[in-house]
């Protein structure tokens, strides 16, 4: 299989790599073929999902043709030319779109290559089965997505693999040796020629500087701690895809996220989407959704969101994937296999500052910048007699303030403010009314109330003072605070800091040397005692 690529020379802001024409030719024969090959496809899935708590089938399990649904009727095709005219941003489509898009009869999608010797009727749920949609699926290489694409194609879709290259900086030194990409498109590709989904490469490398990477380099210079993920999901994937292919008449966009849309009924269309908690909740990932518009989760399909993650694994060996095995990523999502520290030195530098100790003013050693630093950090301090944690930082001056009693109880944090508000229903929820929250992804709520205050800060219109049940020793400005009224995802917002009579308490010595311009008097670091 050929994948062609122009440069950005050649190209717009996004630009498809994508099957050859003699790949196209071999889809069009199969997409011609007689109903027989559609009807034997259809066998694998039903009307109706059964409840998800199932014990998994083993293989060779007996397919149930008495409850094959009737197919539904396709969307009429539209030309080549039509598609170019509203579709400008793509400097070319695909040549197996192409041939899709000028086939004088409906499409068929063809006889998957690998079908299932298992019935997979019962983990369709989230999945819309019974139904026959147009869908863009966000491919990664992954198992999560993976699973995905195939459990929309069991469901009788037509799907259509998208993989987004957001990442990539020539002159980064990390990036010399190896494309970051390489292994991903390879699993990716194998994902989609098992069952002869197209698969398509959207280059939006520019977009997710400009949105996200620069965003991120510069909320960490005026010392706050962004959340990538967060702003990748809301600009990125369901922002600049979403955009990019709406033209393109899909009825969704997918993913591998777990988490559960639910739509409005057919007999009230206009009603709001609602955002629902998956069925993993170690797995959970609405907190990394809950900056989304309406606008934007109106369009969204997640089909993991009614499974649990060793149902997915055991989906991926059942279906034979090629990627079964394969590990699932960990850390931020645009740096790969680059180290954290190492993104932030190349693009902000270092600055040698001075640790002061909180309660007493004491001098303790030097850091790289306070940039490198967020509230409640342990881990690279280099302080002997610790555990030491980050408390406070004094941007101004370049300052960060530890202290090994983070967790003292006279020391409360329950309160912050969150501004940058979006809600999935429009509306706010009102003042003191009992809800839930998340300060970080993971599986821990609490259970808090939220006062709304005007904004101090013009670049806010609204602000809520959120009261948390419990003290939280982690809460960082930049982060967000995603709201839950029982397993419904409210939205979110942007911590701005927490109020100021429920800081950290930082000594008046310790706030009068960090206004020093000339550290050197502070003379050598102390020496620590051991605790």
């Amino acid at each position: 299989m050929v994948y062609r690529e122009h440069s950005k020379a050649q190209v717009s802001w996004a630009q498809i790599v994508s099957n050859d024409s003699r790949q196209s030719e071999r889809s069009i024969c199969s997409e011609r073929q007689s109903g027989r090959n559609e009807s034997m496809r259809r066998a694998m899935v039903t009307a109706v999902a059964l409840p998800l708590s199932l014990p998994f089938p083993k293989p060779n399990t007996p397919l149930k043709p008495n409850l094959i649904p009737p197919p539904s009727p396709l969307p009429p095709p539209f030309s080549l030319s039509t598609s170019r005219l509203i579709f400008p941003k793509f400097r070319w489509l695909s040549s197996s779109t192409s041939a899709l898009l000028t086939s004088p009869t409906p499409f068929l999608s063809p006889p998957p290559k690998n079908v299932v010797d298992f019935d997979v009727e019962p983990y369709l749920a989230c999945s819309m089965p019974g139904k026959r949609l147009r869908v863009a699926v966000l491919l990664s290489g992954g198992v999560d997505s993976s699973v995905a694409l195939r459990l929309l194609h069991a469901a009788g879709h037509e799907c259509t693999a998208f993989y987004l290259k957001i990442w990539f900086q020539e002159d980064f030194k990390n990036f010399w040796s190896e494309c970051p990409w390489d292994e991903d498109l390879k699993y990716a590709r194998a994902v989609c020629d098992s069952i002869d989904v197209p698969l398509e490469v959207v280059h939006l490398s520019d977009e997710y500087w400009d949105n996200v990477v620069s965003y991120i380099i510069n909320e960490y210079r005026c010392g706050r701690t962004p959340n990538p993920d967060v702003l990748c999901n809301t600009r990125i994937k369901f922002g600049a895809f979403l955009e990019a292919v709406q033209k393109m008449e899909f009825d969704y966009i997918a993913s591998g996220h777990y988490a559960h849309v639910i739509h409005s009924a057919p007999d009230n269309p206009s009603g709001p989407s609602m955002l629902k908690l998956s069925r993993d909740m170690v797995k959970d990932q609405t907190y990394f959704l809950s900056h989304l518009s309406q606008s934007q989760l109106e369009r969204l399909l997640f089909p993991l969101g009614c499974m649990q993650k060793d149902q997915v694994r055991t989906l991926a060996t059942l279906m034979d994937l090629p990627n079964k095995d394969r590990k699932d990523s960990q850390g931020i999502c645009f740096l790969g296999k680059v180290k954290f520290s190492e993104f932030v030195e190349m693009h902000i530098g270092e600055k040698e500052g001075v640790m002061l100790e909180a309660e007493t003013g004491d001098y303790l050693g030097n850091h790289r910048g306070f940039w490198f630093y967020t509230i409640g950090q342990r881990q690279g301090l280099r302080l002997p007699g610790g555990p030491w944690y980050v408390v406070g930082k004094d941007t101004q001056h370049n300052v960060v303030f530890v202290s090994r009693k983070y967790f003292s109880l006279d020391k409360r944090r329950r309160t912050f403010r969150v501004g940058s508000l979006t809600w999935f229903s429009g509306f706010c929820p009102s003042n003191n009314e009992k809800i839930r929250c998340k300060v970080r992804h993971g599986p821990g709520f609490y259970d808090c109330s939220i006062t709304h205050e005007p904004s101090k800060d013009d670049k806010y219109d609204d602000c809520l003072e959120v009261h948390l049940n419990e003290d939280d020793q982690g809460l960082a400005a930049g982060q967000f605070a995603a709201f839950y009224h029982g397993d419904i995802c409210l939205g979110s917002g942007i911590i701005l800091d927490s109020c100021d009579a429920k800081t950290f308490p930082i000594c008046s010595r310790a706030l009068g040397l960090a206004k020093l311009e000339d550290k050197s008097k502070l003379g050598k670091p102390v020496r620590i005692m051991n605790l």
